[in-house]
């Protein structure tokens, strides 16, 4: 995941500065999902007067929230790794933090995956009766 993101970002200069807008449309989100990330505490922008100004790190860490939610985790989760992150720069405990929570994030998503392959299956034989049903009674089965 970390390689992804180093590679993503070689265009991006270390001290590049970023207006909520230009970030926004870097990363294919509104201004308002920056700001909602702000609000709770997951991104620090720095403050140009009333400008926000985000820096290359944040534009990183919004990527890793981005990423993080579409895997399906909690912004606490989020949160959490995030911190991880910033306190232990070798990150061996990111790395087996992160290993944890996607073990148990994959557990979760075979059990629901399960669970719909089931319901499937058995929508598909309900399904098959009722038509059977149908056209025992000489009915059209659309």
């Amino acid at each position: 995941m970390t390689m992804q993101i180093e590679a993503q970002e070689k265009d991006h200069t270390p001290d590049k500065l970023y207006s909520v807008t230009e970030l926004a449309r870097d990363l294919g989100i509104t201004p308002r999902t920056l700001r909602f990330y702000e609000d709770k505490g997951l991104l620090m922008p720095q403050r140009l007067g009333n400008t926000r100004a985000y820096t290359r790190r944040d534009r990183v860490r919004m990527i890793l929230i981005l990423r993080g939610k579409r895997m399906g985790f909690s912004l606490r989760e989020i949160k959490e790794f995030l911190d991880l992150y910033d306190a232990d720069h070798s990150n061996v405990k990111q790395m087996q933090h992160l290993l944890k929570k996607v073990r148990g994030r994959i557990t979760l998503l075979e059990e629901q995956l399960h669970a719909v392959e089931t319901s499937i299956s058995e929508l598909r034989n309900m399904e098959q009766i009722s038509i059977e049903a149908l056209r025992a009674k000489g009915a059209n089965a659309n």
